[in-house]
């Protein structure tokens, strides 16, 4: 029989989510002001958001799915799931934010 996640480990679960969601929020932010020429974005930047979206979830579909389908907790099921998008969000939120904000003339 399996064992029941600690605490310790869906606190844990709780915080990568968490720090997801607000990296998600963040580079929607600067997206957003980019499209209004208030954030230094790349000309790709659009294209670029959607192409990563599919492969980001893809992963994270695989990710969640094998860890559902060797026996793995709910805990450990969303942390395979989440860490695909977390690593993207975390990639767009530090690349985006080192660009700033456009200085108007």
């Amino acid at each position: 029989m399996a064992r029941n996640a600690t605490p310790l480990e869906l606190f844990k679960t709780q915080m990568e989510v968490g720090m997801m969601l607000a990296e998600a929020q963040s580079v929607i932010a600067m997206r957003m002001m980019g499209w209004g020429g208030l954030w230094s974005v790349t000309a790709d930047e659009n294209d670029r958001m959607v192409s990563e979206k599919t492969e980001a979830i893809t992963k994270s579909m695989q990710s969640a799915t094998l860890a559902a389908m060797t026996g793995k907790r709910p805990d450990e099921i969303m942390n395979a799931a989440v860490k695909p998008l977390r690593q993207k969000t975390r990639a767009n939120a530090k690349r985006l934010g080192k660009r700033g904000p456009t200085l108007m003339k």
